[in-house]
């Protein structure tokens, strides 16, 4: 069971909040509802979620600005919920900085999955109790506290990109397809785009690398997939 687990569910339509509530709940997550924007950015403020199912088409504050808002403050893990099925939607909402997405309609117990394998990643981490150094300290990744720092300044990544970055810098000497890099962080039962992955390694060089156009860490090796360069 997970009792001390709480997820924010945010949609304005009332039958899906209510179904996945009820689902979660049976999983025995606290789950925590809002109907709008403006009320899920008040409930993120004062229960901070250990997850967020967010979809992105609401009637006030978009579902863009609430990941925005809420990646301002911290790293808490959102899952998309979207309509849409264009690759360059999907593709956009990961940009702002969402871990997963799930396109409507939906199997519950897909959601769930997902939600599982995004908190398993998150849990495991945070259970882990060293640092890892590279470049004599210009890239240090906290593992207890699930935080990166590059140059001495504090890098916020979101959960995906930091178990990518996590996974390439403990096997420096491998190379990871895309797929393998898929079933690790998004699980073995993911549907979606090869592309996915590709976007997680943009938003993860433009924020460690110090010219995202030439990579000292996260390598791409061509017809392959990628290796960590860190020394």
């Amino acid at each position: 069971m997970n009792h001390d687990m709480k997820v924010m569910i945010v949609d304005d339509e009332e039958k899906i909040v209510e179904v996945i509530k009820s689902y979660m709940e049976k999983e025995g997550y606290t789950a925590v509802t809002a109907y709008n924007g403006k009320e899920a950015l008040e409930q993120y403020k004062s229960i901070r979620p250990d997850l967020v199912i967010l979809d992105l088409m609401l009637p006030d504050v978009s579902g863009e600005e609430i990941c925005r808002q809420i990646r301002s403050v911290g790293d808490t893990p959102i899952i998309m919920l979207t309509a849409k099925v264009e690759e360059e939607y999907i593709l956009n909402g990961l940009n702002m900085g969402a871990d997963d997405y799930i396109t409507k309609p939906f199997s519950p117990k897909q959601l769930i999955a997902r939600v599982k394998a995004v908190l398993r990643r998150t849990q495991n981490t945070a259970a882990e109790l060293k640092a890892l150094s590279y470049n004599q300290g210009d890239l240090i990744i906290h593992i207890e506290s699930h935080s990166v720092k590059k140059a001495g300044l504090a890098v916020s990544l979101t959960p995906v990109e930091f178990e990518i970055l996590l996974k390439l810098a403990k096997h420096p000497k491998k190379v990871f397809t895309r797929e393998e890099l898929i079933t690790f962080v998004l699980g073995e039962d993911y549907e979606g785009y090869d592309r996915t992955i590709d976007t997680h390694i943009k938003n993860l060089r433009q924020k460690i690398e110090s010219n995202s156009r030439e990579p000292q860490y996260v390598l791409t090796v061509y017809g392959v997939g990628y290796k960590f360069g860190g020394e």
